[in-house]
């Protein structure tokens, strides 16, 4: 049986150059900002607003990580890491999403034990600060929102600032609540709001962190639709041995092989074949194997890999 094999690729960098910044300023904003909440939140005995605080240290965290896999993303292949460290962007996904839910466990045990016996809390204060996590939480988010559709690293940072915004909107509330009505368990139950609502927010994030970490077919990418595009072409009897997985966050690797017994189909065809897979899948590295003989190949049936 003869092989022709073609390999195709296309880099397309979905992660604006900026991005840089924007975690540097991101960082800054949000520790100088878990500073004065974790003082402010001591000072005023607020549950609320020390769960803030903590969540937003987490922020910290998770921001310098994912500056760390943008950064090694972008690194060149070597010896022993052909692909790069690509893949280096969807660990890190993973790792913030474990992060985020850790932190949330912690969260809801300390309201819950404040529930059991609350103590005052000075409203006031916990309304100001909240107020002012708004603002920041909600600019730092900003700075990610554009990339957020196409790469699950920077989607994961700005969950975690939008959540963090949403969340300072909770102890805005419970801090009104304790004001004007005394209720001292206002605050604890926030907490715990706080905390469900970060694990709603987090929940898909780890869900795809952890279906890319298995290479899984990637969201958005229609695996029936690309065999169908792949079999459909002039010339291709029938296909075997798909396999579509993420090799980043932001990047798809595809491989498969074509029955074509009428003979070599050229460069011309496999690198048609490459950019349509970009512009139809977003699948910017295609490696295509051409098969012209009548012998079955050992990789044929779908179940063997």
């Amino acid at each position: 049986m003869a092989h022709e094999h073609h390999h195709q690729h296309e880099h397309h960098h979905h992660t604006p150059r900026d991005y840089g910044l924007a975690f540097a300023v991101g960082i800054g904003l949000n520790f100088a900002f878990v500073v004065v909440e974790a003082v402010y939140g001591v000072l005023a005995h607020s549950m609320a607003l020390l769960a803030d605080a903590g969540h937003n240290l987490s922020d910290v965290f998770v921001l310098a990580l994912a500056w760390g896999a943008s950064t090694l993303a972008r690194r060149g292949p070597s010896e022993r890491f052909t692909y790069g460290l690509r893949s280096s962007s969807i660990l890190v996904a993973l790792l913030n999403a474990a992060l985020l839910l850790v932190v949330t466990g912690g969260i809801a045990w300390e309201a819950i034990n404040r529930l059991a016996a609350p103590s005052p809390v000075a409203g006031a204060t916990v309304i100001w600060v909240a107020l002012a996590g708004i603002v920041v939480n909600g600019a730092s988010a900003m700075l990610f929102a554009r990339g957020r559709q196409h790469d699950v690293n920077i989607r994961g940072a700005f969950l975690h600032l939008a959540a963090d915004a949403v969340v300072s909107l909770g102890v805005v509330v419970a801090g009104i609540g304790v004001l004007y009505t005394g209720w001292l368990w206002l605050d604890p139950v926030a907490g715990l709001l706080i905390a469900v609502v970060i694990v709603w927010s987090t929940w898909g994030l780890l869900r795809d962190s952890v279906a890319m970490s298995l290479q899984a077919v990637p969201t958005g990418i229609d695996p029936a639709a690309v065999r169908l595009y792949l079999e459909r072409l002039d010339g291709v009897a029938r296909i075997h041995d798909l396999h579509i997985w993420p090799m980043s966050t932001t990047e798809t690797a595809l491989t498969c092989h074509l029955v074509m017994p009428e003979g070599s189909p050229g460069d011309a065809f496999s690198g048609h074949v490459a950019h349509e897979l970009q512009q139809r899948f977003r699948i910017g590295h295609a490696t295509l194997q051409v098969e012209r003989g009548q012998n079955g190949c050992a990789l044929e049936p779908d179940h063997i890999v």
